[in-house]
């Protein structure tokens, strides 16, 4: 027990390191911001990268587009496109963070949290072109499953290790990222049984048995994974993107109301004076990154499979899945509570605060379309993150079926035990995963970002025909 209790102790620290307040500013009024470790890496480096790169998230704009519509030329068997890598990290993106993140952030920082998640995605996407790109370049054919495969692991093992022996810092960020997934697959059961048992009154152990078949029939076949999602991500986005549309415009008039309140409280022009700016650019700025994953090296896993004409388009495609994310998905779900009354979600949190907002917009199909929507999300979230692990398991383990279903197996029984009961430990272990994944991923793009700024250039040279 002692034993236990020490390793949570440890657990629970480097929690606090990694996203706790490493130093507070203070503000005039009497407030402050507190910035954790994770901020202070993550945002300069966005910075950087958007500066090294020349602001390709907004100069090459067109090009992301041209991207997603490229086709795959299958000079690999068993590759694919880079427009299914796209939908694959945009599945693992899209979850929880665009629902109960977000909601989250605005209960805690108010409406100009939403504007700070706008900047984060912008300068992000710029560190996602980076990680992406250097994955496609030191990716590696899959034995197992077709195709190409890859992780940060690989340019970690280039950046920080010796030849012919594993890297220690590569080696635990795969480990990380298991960790970490397994630690997701918990909270995804856990917010789906609870959002269907608001919803329909659906005790939770049918709904975890029911979503626990579901996710073994996929991710225990060899190939149904990007299959799957090519049909669920597509349509779920889409979805929840048009039924914020007919809510915005039910409520026309109100939206430069809300866009002025935006900005007004983005820059704490009332906040200030009372010391609520630190909340209001800390909460967007930290939810941002936890949703747009930019930097943590997830996404790089997706990327390293795209079978496209050169390098720096999976880097592209990976920059435009960050806009999606939050500038799309996260904004969709800002408007439809900020479209409601204030006074109605006085004292809510969570899915109950966004569930009452739909109510108000859309009746007791809000509700249900809501706990629909969690539900496709966090369910094509669970398969994202299996997809991912793939190349981690391969990194550590070799190739061979018996550690990839192992693991498999092992991701189902949390989902299981997370439908069941939510253990906060277990919430912060998967906290811990993706902090440690982010710290070891940047130590390498950040040494390396010189490869992906000379494969951009040779990607415009080609385009120009130099």
């Amino acid at each position: 027990m002692d034993i236990v209790n020490g390793f949570i102790h440890i657990v629970n620290g480097i929690y606090e390191f990694l996203w706790g307040d490493l130093i507070a500013i203070p503000l005039p009024g009497g407030g402050t911001v507190g910035i954790s470790l994770l901020v202070l890496l993550l945002i300069p480096a966005g910075i950087f990268f958007t500066v090294r790169l020349r602001f390709p998230q907004i100069r090459l704009f067109p090009d992301m587009i041209r991207a997603v519509t490229e086709k795959n030329d299958h000079s690999v068997k068993g590759s694919i496109s880079g427009f299914q890598t796209l939908i694959i990290a945009t599945a693992t993106r899209v979850g929880m963070g665009n629902l109960v993140g977000v909601v989250a952030a605005i209960s805690a920082g108010g409406a100009g949290a939403v504007f700070w998640m706008w900047i984060t995605a912008i300068l992000g996407s710029a560190t996602a072109f980076v990680e992406a790109t250097l994955a496609q370049l030191y990716r590696e054919k899959d034995p197992l499953y077709g195709g190409f495969r890859g992780t940060p692991a690989y340019y970690i093992q280039d950046c920080f290790g010796r030849k012919g022996k594993k890297s220690i810092i590569a080696v635990l960020f795969a480990i990380s990222g298991l960790i970490c997934w397994c630690g997701i697959s918990q909270v995804i059961s856990n917010s789906v049984s609870s959002a269907f048992e608001n919803a329909f009154h659906i005790p939770a152990l049918y709904t975890t048995i029911v979503l626990v078949i579901l996710a073994a029939v996929i991710v225990l076949r060899k190939n149904a994974t990007v299959k799957v999602l090519d049909i669920l991500v597509p349509i779920m986005a889409t979805c929840y993107f048009a039924i914020t549309l007919f809510i915005i415009f039910k409520n026309v008039t109100l939206l430069p109301s809300v866009f002025a309140r935006i900005f007004e409280e983005a820059f704490g022009i009332r906040q200030a004076v009372a010391g609520g700016f630190g909340a209001i650019l800390m909460n967007g700025v930290k939810r941002g990154l936890f949703s747009n994953e930019a930097g943590s090296g997830s996404a790089p896993c997706a990327a390293a499979a795209a079978d496209v004409g050169h390098p720096a388009k999976a880097g592209l495609l990976q920059a435009f899945g960050v806009f999606i994310d939050t500038i799309v998905i996260c904004s969709c779900t800002a408007m439809i509570m900020l479209l409601a009354p204030s006074d109605m979600l006085q004292g809510l949190e969570g899915m109950s605060l966004l569930q009452t907002a739909m109510q108000y917009h859309l009746g007791s199909f809000g509700t249900i379309f809501i706990a629909a929507t969690l539900w496709l999300f966090s369910f094509s979230t669970f398969i994202g993150i299996l997809f991912y692990a793939r190349s981690n398991v391969a990194y550590l383990f070799g190739d061979n079926w018996v550690s990839q279903t192992s693991y498999k197996v092992l991701a189902l029984v949390m989902l299981f035990i997370g439908g069941l009961a939510a253990y906060t430990f277990v919430w912060e272990l998967g906290d811990v995963g993706i902090g440690l994944m982010t710290i070891f991923n940047m130590a390498a793009i950040l040494k390396l970002s010189g490869k992906a700024s000379n494969c951009l250039k040779e990607y415009e040279n080609n385009k120009k025909g130099l």
